[in-house]
């Protein structure tokens, strides 16, 4: 066996239609588009959306609401992760960059801090905002919570 005489699996390579190469062929004339209507032309195409002719549902359905432009978008980390986080790795300073190395953030996020679940231990927090139950469980373990 060598290079020269491979071949593909039986039925694994299927021939193409040769369309358009004249009556002999059982392709030619209308070369499989059917009779006249706008498909058989060339250069067709359809616009996205398009439903026959009946109005698209992009055009029947009312527009409604707005974007606010200075909307600001937070990514939420509640107590009880900063709970965990500190616990597992031991630490009392808790800023952006740890919640990023820990997986928790991205480095774009506003990172505002949550007050779901318990804190422990005391942490000193350096984030974008912090909901008023995050403040209060922050300081009743005299932790401190700066706003960045």
């Amino acid at each position: 066996m060598d290079l020269s005489n491979l071949t593909p699996a039986e039925g694994s390579v299927k021939a193409n239609k040769r369309i358009g190469r004249g009556q002999g062929s059982g392709r030619g004339g209308t070369s499989t588009k059917g009779h006249k209507g706008q498909k058989s032309r060339s250069g067709y195409s359809r616009k996205i959306g398009f439903e026959g002719g009946q109005m698209p549902l992009q055009r029947r359905v009312p527009k409604f609401g707005f974007t606010n432009i200075n909307r600001k978008e937070y990514k939420g980390i509640n107590i009880s992760t900063i709970q965990a986080l500190a616990e597992s790795k031991n630490i009392t300073d808790v800023d952006v960059n740890v919640l990023i190395d820990a997986g928790f953030a991205s480095k774009n996020d506003l990172i505002k801090i949550l007050g779901n679940g318990e804190l422990k231990t005391k942490v000193n927090i350096k984030a974008h905002a912090f909901s008023q139950s995050a403040l209060k469980a922050i300081e009743t373990q005299q932790g401190t919570a700066e706003k960045i």
